[in-house]
């Protein structure tokens, strides 16, 4: 059992490799731990609001997460610092998915659209 998010968690994923969990909350963090030893490995904070929904990129160098901000925001796993935010959705990103190659990112949300992102 993995303890540490102080709000419901809303979204996990494994990286590529089976090391890592991501975890997105309701208290606005993602988690990084490392599923060996199932310590807590780091904490991203820069989302306003809920963090709902999270994809780790095939290559296991990237992490998305989408929120109740309206946002997705990706992150570089290894170090855990921002890349870059992706702002376009009038209402949360409840879903992200990468595609198998990498380089298209698609999110479903609450504005009934779905919108394809090419991350190059």
């Amino acid at each position: 059992t993995l303890k540490g998010h102080s709000s419901s968690v809303q979204s996990i994923a494994i990286s590529p490799d089976g090391k890592t969990l991501v975890s997105g909350s309701g208290d606005k963090t993602i988690k990084l731990w490392n599923l060996e030893t199932g310590e807590e490995i780091r904490t991203l904070k820069g989302h306003s609001f809920w963090v709902v929904s999270i994809a780790i990129s095939p290559d296991g160098k990237t992490i998305a997460s989408g929120s109740w901000d309206n946002t997705i925001k990706l992150w570089n796993l290894a170090t855990g610092e921002e890349i870059r935010t992706l702002k376009g959705h009038s209402s949360s990103v409840q879903s992200i998915a990468i595609s198998p190659d990498g380089k298209t990112l698609v999110s479903g949300s609450g504005d009934k659209t779905i919108k394809i992102w090419r991350l190059e």
